[in-house]
């Protein structure tokens, strides 16, 4: 049998390491999620150049084909997280591969997978007020019989409130792709993924009112301790209709 040749990516691997220009490699998406890679997968990968490289991206980019996927970058660039805030996750749990920093690269991508305090606090302020929103109108939809507008609002809020959860503990959401994986190896603190994972998906599926009540009683209490009552506070009696009481006002 003959022997199994290098795959693409391991080959710009071999030359990226050899490139003085390089300092580092970064592997994100699935590759870097163990248990995660598919047939389909293909190896997401960041090279960050020195700011001073010769090395153009141009050249490096020629590398790419398929089962490789590049993001040329600086030094400096990747330091500030010079790229979309989507692409936040991925980093939280990308892959050191290559390190010519003596673990500068590590360090960089350990501060971009937490969000600091004032980060962490303005970001679970406002997805909380965005989930109460989604939470209030999927809720007074289905009292006025609006069944269709009630399940996408209960499908909205559910995304609101993944991303109010991590944002508490300091950190990005996950994509849905690795959701599961991610509760299962990390868990949110005061959630247990057993119960949580089945209230995401049964309020997405089927906007269930006493399933979206419960939830928000949960919710409400993590909020408040985490310091957020002001936002809950600012709804009024609108949350009643959130709450057992099964009242409140119309306010759209």
């Amino acid at each position: 049998m003959a022997p199994q040749q290098p795959s693409m990516y391991a080959k710009f691997v071999e030359r990226a390491v050899a490139d003085p220009a390089v300092v580092g490699l970064v592997l994100k998406g699935s590759q870097a999620h163990d248990g995660m890679v598919t047939p389909h997968s293909d190896h997401d990968l960041y090279v960050i150049v020195a700011d001073d490289a010769v090395t153009a991206p141009t050249r490096l980019a020629g590398h790419r084909g398929a089962g490789l996927d590049l993001v040329v970058m600086t030094l400096t660039e990747f330091r500030a997280a010079a790229m979309p805030a989507w692409e936040r996750y991925a980093l939280a749990r990308a892959r050191v591969v290559w390190d010519r920093l003596d673990g500068g690269i590590a360090r960089i991508l350990a501060g971009l997978a937490r969000l600091d305090a004032d980060e962490a606090s303005r970001a679970s302020g406002e997805w909380l007020d965005a989930y109460v929103n989604s939470c209030y109108r999927s809720v007074k939809n289905h009292r006025n019989g609006r069944s269709l507008a009630a399940r996408l609002d209960a499908a909205d809020s559910m995304r609101f409130l993944l991303e109010l959860l991590f944002a508490l503990d300091g950190r990005p959401r996950p994509y849905n792709a690795y959701l599961e994986w991610e509760l299962a190896r990390y868990p949110l603190p005061g959630w247990d993924a057993s119960m949580l994972l089945p209230a995401v998906d049964g309020v997405s599926a089927t906007g269930d009112v006493s399933l979206q009540r419960r939830l928000f009683t949960l919710v409400e209490a993590a909020a408040r301790r985490a310091g957020h009552g002001d936002v809950l506070d600012a709804w009024g009696a609108d949350l009643a209709l959130l709450r057992a009481g099964r009242t409140g006002g119309d306010a759209t």
